[in-house]
């Protein structure tokens, strides 16, 4: 079998470690028993570019339960967790193409290994798999009975791909599901960009300034972590409504060009490109700690901080001095400026990406049920499938709600009665 990865020898502490993850997904535990039974994914072949982690091996052993052939590949250079990614290929005989640390050449040559196994379904995080099928293998589409997208930067770029008729297969926003966003954005970035910061840097984030540049869900749950923790938060936006909305919350707004002097931690998370620019590192003072939590490295203008610093180093682990020109302040640079949650920590917690990839698993099923169906757009996760997935997750920890009466849903359903 083909695969291109670390080491297999670190196979066992793969199986582990996923093991425990698994632990806390209990609703793809349900989702993967009754694959079992009914392969609703026969013969399908799925090409996955995601972070290879212990909570994506989880979703590859479902979708395989499900009768599905499954090709892993990273999503991002510094995501992949090579123990996983051992595991996956010696355990579960799943070829996997993906090393911690690859350079770009490598990460492509990866997504192009994918795609040779043309796939009938992808799974992006980013959109790189469906982007390169478009651009580089484009007689591979008619194949294509469809596509997911996991993260908020991918489903941008395929709406615009959409928008300029470009997309040649439907895909579903898996990111927008309610049991997605609502959780694994907000929760799930809030909890692992902070863990990436720590792991990284040890410093205390008690009594800091703490800079967030967008008030997304990412970033809503960034900066709730981060007033967890003690720090006194500023937001940066260009949308009112988020701006007014960080401050009904309690949080400090104003531009990037007022709080770079102010901050001590800076983190990105808008999904756009050069957030943070040269002008605004030589306002920074020294010592402050910049990184990103969205997708791709370009929210932080790194060329542009190289060409105003006279020296760069390695002072740890996924931690890097810029000593700027002329002044000789430093500004430390964490992860490349990659998604500091899985360059320097694990990603999200299992027990939030078990929603997140319960919708992608239920989506490809989706996909093979109305293969030829699907509208040639970006469309949904269907609301049945996120409801029952909030109805599974509630079920698996205990917790139960009400239902409405029979009167209850008849005056819901009415227009008659008034006061």
């Amino acid at each position: 079998m083909k695969h291109d990865i670390k080491d297999l020898a670190l196979a066992d502490k793969g199986n582990h470690r996923i093991e425990w993850a698994a632990k806390t997904m209990p609703v793809l535990e349900l989702i993967k028993k009754r694959f079992h039974k009914e392969k609703p994914l026969k013969d399908i072949r799925l090409g996955l570019c995601l972070h290879v982690t212990t909570e994506t091996a989880s979703l590859c052993r479902t979708l395989k339960a499900g009768g599905a052939e499954v090709f892993l590949c990273a999503s991002n250079p510094l995501s992949t967790q090579d123990d996983v990614a051992a595991a996956l290929v010696k355990t579960d005989k799943i070829p996997v193409y993906a090393i911690k640390g690859e350079d770009n050449e490598t990460y492509y040559k990866h997504i192009f290994a994918v795609i040779d196994s043309k796939p009938q379904i992808t799974m992006d995080d980013g959109a790189d798999l469906l982007s390169t099928l478009h651009s580089k293998k484009p007689e591979l589409l008619p194949e294509l009975l469809g596509g997911t997208e996991e993260t908020t930067t991918g489903v941008i770029r395929l709406k615009a791909m959409a928008h300029d008729k470009a997309l040649k297969y439907p895909v579903i926003a898996v990111n927008d599901a309610l049991t997605k966003h609502l959780f694994d954005n907000r929760y799930g970035t809030g909890q692992s960009t902070i863990d990436g910061i720590i792991r990284s840097t040890n410093r205390l984030l008690a009594g800091s300034d703490f800079v967030i540049c967008g008030y997304g869900w990412c970033g809503r749950g960034v900066a709730r972590r981060a007033a967890g923790q003690g720090a006194r938060v500023i937001v940066t936006e260009v949308d009112p409504l988020k701006a007014l909305e960080a401050i009904m919350d309690g949080y400090r707004v104003m531009p990037l060009a007022d709080a770079a002097p102010i901050g001590d931690f800076f983190v990105t998370v808008t999904g756009d490109i050069n957030v943070i620019r040269p002008e605004h590192f030589e306002l920074m003072k020294s010592g402050a700690v910049v990184c990103n939590s969205g997708h791709f490295n370009v929210e932080l203008d790194l060329p542009g901080l190289e060409k105003i610093s006279s020296s760069r180093r390695q002072v740890r682990d996924f931690l890097e001095e810029y000593v700027l020109k002329p002044s000789g302040k430093s500004v430390f640079i964490l992860g490349e400026g990659r998604l500091i949650n899985l360059a320097a920590a694990e990603g999200h917690p299992s027990s939030v990406m078990d929603m997140s990839f319960a919708n992608q698993a239920l989506s490809a099923e989706y996909v093979v049920k109305h293969k030829g169906k699907l509208p040639l757009k970006v469309s949904p996760v269907p609301p049945a499938i996120d409801n029952e997935i909030a109805r599974l997750k509630l079920e698996a920890i205990g917790s139960k709600i009400d239902t409405l009466t029979k009167e209850q849903e008849e005056y819901l359903a009415s227009w008659k009665e008034g006061t």
